[in-house]
C-alpha cells in the first residue's frame, strides 16, 4: 500500500500533525473565532517549532478559556501565575503577556474593521496566493509592521506568513504533496 506524499515538514510519525497537514493547514478558514486562535498560537511558536506548539494545542484550549478573547483579554496577574505553572502548554511569561495584549488589540480591529478577516483583506485584497519555499511576502511585511504599530507582540514577519499559511490565505503545499492537486501557480 503507497503511503499518501505529504510535504517534507510534516512528521509522519505524529498522528497530530498529519491531520493538522490534511485537513487544515492552507485550507481557507476566516471565522474570527478561529483566527484568533491560531493568531495566539503562533505567536507562542516564536523560536520554536509549529509541531511543539500544536502538539499543545489542546490544553491551551483549556487553560485559555476556549479562546475566548472577552476572558483571555481580561487576564490578570493571577491568571498569569496560574498560566505560568501550567505544564501543559509553553510558559514563557513574555509571551502569555504578550498573548493578553494582543487579545485586547485583536478585540479593537475588530471593532474597528467588523471582523479579523476584514481588516486581513486590506492588506490581501480578498486572494489567495500560492507560492512555496517562503518564509515572508509583502503580505506579512505589511501586516507585521501595522500590527507592531497597534502594539502587538510575537507577530514579526515570520510568524505572520506563517499565520497566514495557517489560515489559508496562503497555500503552500509542496509540488510532491497530495494536497498540491487543488494549487494553481500563480502567473
Amino acid at each position: 500500500m503507497c503511503e499518501r506524499q505529504r510535504c517534507v515538514w510534516c512528521n509522519l510519525k505524529n498522528p497530530i500533525y498529519v491531520n493538522y497537514h490534511d485537513r487544515e493547514w492552507s485550507q481557507p478558514r476566516f471565522d474570527d473565532a478561529y483566527l484568533y486562535e491560531m493568531l495566539i498560537l503562533e505567536s507562542f511558536q516564536a523560536g520554536l517549532s509549529w509541531e511543539c506548539v500544536l502538539n499543545k494545542r489542546e490544553h491551551f484550549r483549556i487553560a485559555y478559556d476556549g479562546f475566548d478573547w472577552d476572558k483571555v483579554s481580561a487576564y490578570g496577574e493571577e491568571k498569569i501565575a496560574v498560566l505560568m505553572n501550567d505544564q501543559g502548554i509553553i510558559r514563557n511569561k513574555l509571551k502569555i503577556r504578550a498573548s493578553i495584549k494582543n487579545s485586547k488589540i485583536f478585540k479593537r480591529i475588530r471593532e474597528e474593521y467588523g471582523s479579523f478577516y476584514d481588516y486581513l483583506k486590506t492588506f490581501t485584497g480578498d486572494e489567495i496566493r500560492y507560492e512555496t519555499d517562503k518564509t515572508t511576502n509583502d503580505w506579512s511585511d505589511a501586516i507585521s509592521k501595522d500590527l507592531k504599530g497597534r502594539g502587538m507582540s510575537f507577530v514579526g514577519s515570520t510568524i505572520i506568513y506563517s499565520y497566514l499559511q495557517a489560515i489559508g490565505m496562503i497555500n503552500s503545499h509542496e509540488k510532491a504533496c497530495f494536497m498540491h492537486k487543488d494549487v494553481k501557480e500563480n502567473l
